[in-house]
């Protein structure tokens, strides 16, 4: 599955640049790492159908940047079977899985209503003339006529998506069967874009994924970090790579960092900054129940990975910021993962910080752990940003977080 991914992080980039060429430029305004579903002998669950049958999968996307035409990115990279869509449709998002009226569009595939994916790729759609602006939230409603399995999904989606009986693609307003947060196929929203436009990719784990944060309220650090970027003015984008459990080293919930570095940053049309924030679950997952026979990585072997990836992306002429790992002391203490935290994994974490921020390696360093952590015990969170289980962050904390980044980094400034 690594190397289907890997093999389509190219074609994706050549594709992109032939659909720029054929129809206008293109640039990411909004993305979710695709996933593998894991099998039962891991504890976390898929939170998605084993397959779709004759059902409607209505989706919600916060987009960043603004524009007049779009185009949908689906995906079958996990998949070993071809992937039929038979209907596709995008609007405004309304409450409760309604779109707002007068906005549907239908989405066409080389022309046709449907497609089919075949596996271990993606499918770019047609244009669909749509004038959206910037933060807007689509809606993007998928049919499946036959009985189609789930292989590809992004785990935290943050939004709620809805699953409905028969083609509601086009429907005002539907009455849904059941929902989830998980993010099944859709892996991408470009928009034509400006010439100067640029892409900051956020590159990271649970926390760039924004667990810890009111679901459907935009609340993720890379969100408010759009915002900030959109009431500037800024011709910039911001796509959200993180999945939640991702790690530098190591598969499980998605593959590992530098196995996906290229379909996730390095393919994105006009990307231009990556902001990187991974390691904490490299620490955290090993001799405990997410992880139990995995030999706790030194701080070298982390660091070593941030070097690989620092080296692709300069290869590729794209600057690389570091934030430091934020504070996780008492992390899931008195439940079932207890043993994600202890003193000597908090060795580490400091150790990790210490590369990132003197190591002169980035082209620039965001601290989240000093604007997280308590001044009083740095290992620890401050108690009005910690959502409750002393890893993730709150909305406020994600609020500051963004607030934090000088906007002078993503734009290549400083």
């Amino acid at each position: 599955m690594i190397r289907a991914s890997l093999a389509f992080a190219t074609t994706l980039a050549f594709s992109t640049a032939a659909f720029a060429a054929e129809s206008g430029d293109w640039i990411a305004t909004w993305a979710a790492s695709p996933q593998p579903i894991w099998g039962a002998d891991f504890l976390a669950p898929v939170k998605v159908p084993r397959n779709f049958w004759n059902q409607t999968l209505r989706e919600v996307a916060s987009i960043s940047l603004g524009g007049n035409k779009i185009r949908l990115v689906v995906s079958n990279v996990y998949g070993d079977t071809p992937l039929p869509i038979d209907a596709a449709h995008v609007a405004l998002a309304g409450p409760d899985g309604s779109i707002q009226a007068g906005s549907d569009h239908a989405v066409t595939f080389d022309g046709e209503p449907g497609v089919v994916i075949p596996p271990g790729a993606e499918w770019i759609s047609d244009p669909v003339d749509f004038k959206v602006d910037p933060l807007s939230k689509l809606a993007v409603s998928l049919y499946f006529k036959g009985v189609v399995p789930v292989t590809t999904t992004h785990w935290e989606g943050r939004d709620t998506a809805y699953i409905t009986a028969g083609d509601t693609t086009s429907a005002e307003t539907i009455k849904p069967s059941s929902t989830m947060t998980a993010k099944p196929m859709l892996t991408g929203i470009l928009v034509d874009a400006p010439s100067d436009a640029k892409a900051v990719v956020a590159f990271g784990d649970s926390i760039t994924d924004g667990d810890g944060s009111k679901p459907d309220q935009t609340h993720r650090w890379p969100d408010f970090l759009a915002k900030r970027i959109v009431k500037e003015g800024l011709p910039m984008t911001v796509v959200n790579e993180g999945i939640s459990g991702a790690r530098v080293l190591t598969d499980r919930m998605g593959t590992n960092a530098l196995a996906r570095f290229d379909h996730d940053v390095i393919a994105q049309p006009h990307a231009s900054t990556v902001i990187l924030m991974m390691g904490i679950n490299d620490i955290g997952w090993p001799e405990m129940i997410l992880d139990p026979n995995a030999k706790e990585p030194t701080a070298k072997e982390i660091t070593d990975g941030y070097q690989q990836i620092i080296e692709r992306a300069h290869a590729h002429g794209l600057r690389i910021l570091g934030a430091t790992l934020t504070p996780f002391e008492d992390t899931f203490k008195g439940g079932p993962l207890e043993g994600y935290y202890n003193p000597e994994k908090e060795k580490i974490r400091e150790a990790v910080n210490d590369f990132i921020r003197n190591s002169g390696e980035f082209d620039g360093v965001i601290d989240f752990d000093a604007i997280v952590r308590d001044p009083s015990n740095p290992k620890h969170t401050k108690a009005e940003y910690n959502s409750g289980d002393n890893l993730h962050p709150n909305d406020a904390a994600y609020e500051a977080m963004a607030g934090a980044i000088d906007l002078n980094m993503p734009k290549g400034n400083k």
